[in-house]
């Protein structure tokens, strides 16, 4: 039988959906060679919400992690994450080719192409930005359950998507959506129009079905799966490279990932999990709900948060049936960043308000003004985009146009000549002040004391200031610490 290849996603989508982008580039640095080494056919590490995350939470420069992580992978390529830059607002054109190009300067070498709609015009602009600062473009076909996703919806994109000539299609299936019945259906009929396109998949665990899925997708054909290392694979992410590839061993396929050597790579992960306090994946039961809102995993928690803000956490279920009347009325779009927020945050709003679109937010009286997808516009329902755009602040907008920047511009708006384009960008998504934050920390450092717990009982009593002097004594070793100004 024909070898199966991985791509490793625990970089980037299994820390996205587990630790809420939590991972530091430290916490990376140690196993990064040992992944380098395991035979994936491709390492994601970034996409632009990972940008944000590092300077503002973790105070990092999100652009040292790039170069850091490449030095120590040089065989296996490294992939970005390319959607949006900036989820929730429209960028210009000349943002996004400046953030590719150095994407691909300081190291990443594959882009896997996301458009919310499915669009060929975004995947063609996107594809020629890819190629033109020389990353290899791979297209995704996101999946999404509606009336309107259907099997000629999904011939219809897969030819759209095949003529653009890339090397690889991916059918993304970011809500853990799938299910094995689908599957072999959905599977066989993209390969009919791929025009010979190889297929991978990219699909999630949230209904639990994430790894029957990723073996029903073989046996139709599709030789390249996307999987992550436990304890960031399960739940909400991917699903398990162990479990997938000893499944597909079982089943008589040849598995081109040492799962023997991804030990160690779990083992450091799980040590740092549990000293962090950050959550372990497991697998999870079937929740046919997912079928019905869509909402993907780390959103519930965002909806909660909302309604805890103003007293009404105990509507949470009212909210998520709220979200799939909001999702229909708004023409079906991919619950997928940055249209799965705008459906999510409008139905909590309507459950607040106690009466649908009374209030709505900018970002969805641009929807209806058709700035984020003309399909959304002219398939939501037509009382509801009435409803939206018949106040003020649609007026108001309805009179706007998105600013098509040049860098140039960009740069005398952000800061001048002397601003590198590494900052321009850092500058375009997040304030000086958050920025200026992230400078003072420092560069990242190796988290060692994941796998040597004497380095981290040092870390932690040399952080409290009032010990002169720290011994640690057992039979055969000694250790003498003492403050220099003791």
């Amino acid at each position: 039988m024909d070898e199966i290849r991985f791509v490793d996603t625990t970089l980037r989508d299994g820390h996205q959906s587990l630790w809420a982008e939590r991972m530091t580039t430290g916490m990376m640095l140690p196993v990064a060679r040992t992944m380098d080494e395991a035979g994936f056919d491709a390492i994601e590490l970034m996409s632009a919400s990972h940008l944000k995350k590092c300077v503002r939470e973790l105070k990092e420069d999100p652009w040292d992690r790039v170069r850091m992580v490449a030095e120590r992978v040089t065989r296996t390529p490294l992939r970005l994450m390319a959607g949006r830059v900036n989820a929730f607002e429209i960028t210009p054109v000349s943002v996004y080719e400046l953030f590719i190009e150095r994407m691909a300067a300081n190291g990443i070498r594959q882009a896997r192409i996301s458009e919310e709609w499915n669009e060929l015009e975004g995947w063609e602009r996107k594809v020629s930005i890819a190629r033109k600062n020389g990353l290899q473009p791979i297209v995704n076909l996101i999946y999404s359950v509606s009336p309107k996703h259907t099997d000629e919806y999904y011939a219809r994109k897969t030819r759209e998507a095949a003529s653009l000539g890339v090397p690889y299609l991916c059918l993304k299936d970011p809500g853990g959506l799938l299910t094995p019945e689908r599957t072999r259906t959905l599977v066989p009929m993209i390969f009919e129009n791929a025009s010979g396109i190889p297929v991978e998949l990219h699909t999630h665990c949230t209904t639990g079905l994430g790894p029957l899925c990723c073996l029903e997708a073989v046996k139709l054909g599709i030789r390249t799966v996307n999987t992550a290392v436990p304890p960031l694979a399960n739940a909400s992410s991917n699903p398990s490279v162990f479990s997938v590839a000893a499944n597909l061993r079982a089943l008589g396929y040849a598995c081109a990932v040492d799962t023997d050597a991804l030990e160690e790579v779990s083992e450091h992960f799980t040590n740092v999990a549990r000293q962090e306090g950050f959550p372990i994946g497991a697998p999870v039961e079937y929740d046919y709900a997912q079928y019905q809102h869509q909402v993907p995993g780390g959103m519930i928690s965002n909806l909660r948060h909302q309604l805890a803000k103003v007293g009404l956490e105990d509507k949470v279920d009212e909210a998520l049936e709220e979200v799939v009347r909001v999702r229909a009325d708004l023409g079906y779009p991919i619950m997928v960043t940055p249209l799965s927020q705008f459906v999510g945050s409008q139905a909590a709003i309507n459950v607040i308000v106690g009466e649908p679109y009374r209030e709505v937010t900018d970002q969805i009286i641009q929807y209806a003004l058709g700035l984020w997808g003309r399909e959304g516009a002219e398939t939501m329902d037509p009382d509801v985009k009435h409803k939206i755009l018949d106040r003020p602040r649609g007026k108001e907008m309805a009179e706007w146009e998105p600013p098509d920047l040049t860098i140039e511009e960009v740069r005398r708006k952000l800061g001048g000549p002397g601003v590198t384009d590494e900052e321009l960008l850092l500058r375009w998504m997040l304030s000086e002040e958050e920025i200026a934050a992230m400078r003072a920390a420092g560069p990242p450092r190796e988290y060692l004391s994941a796998r040597l717990p004497m380095v981290a009982l040092m870390e932690r009593l040399t952080d409290r200031g009032r010990y002169v002097g720290i011994q640690v004594r057992r039979p055969g070793f000694s250790l003498s610490l003492q403050r220099g100004d003791a």
